[in-house]
């Protein structure tokens, strides 16, 4: 007797590992629990920042910082 994991999507199941067997077996499928897939979403949506921040009228975006002024 051999116990292998496999998923199945609806139509096929796919083991997870080699099954070690060359004859032919009677197998008995056992569906354990759903696989839950967790939605993948952005940690922000594009713009929401926007109109919360305002920069200053004076600020020159070619000049550089006085921090990184040693580094340049």
């Amino acid at each position: 007797m051999y116990a292998v994991k496999a998923t199945y999507d609806g139509i096929t199941f796919n083991p997870k590992q080699p099954i070690p067997v060359k004859e032919d077996y009677e197998v008995v499928i056992t569906f354990l629990e759903p696989i839950k897939k967790e939605a993948v979403r952005p940690p922000f949506k594009l713009g929401c920042m926007k109109g919360k921040y305002k920069e200053a009228d004076d600020h020159d975006w070619f000049e550089p910082l006085e921090d990184f002024k040693e580094y340049m």
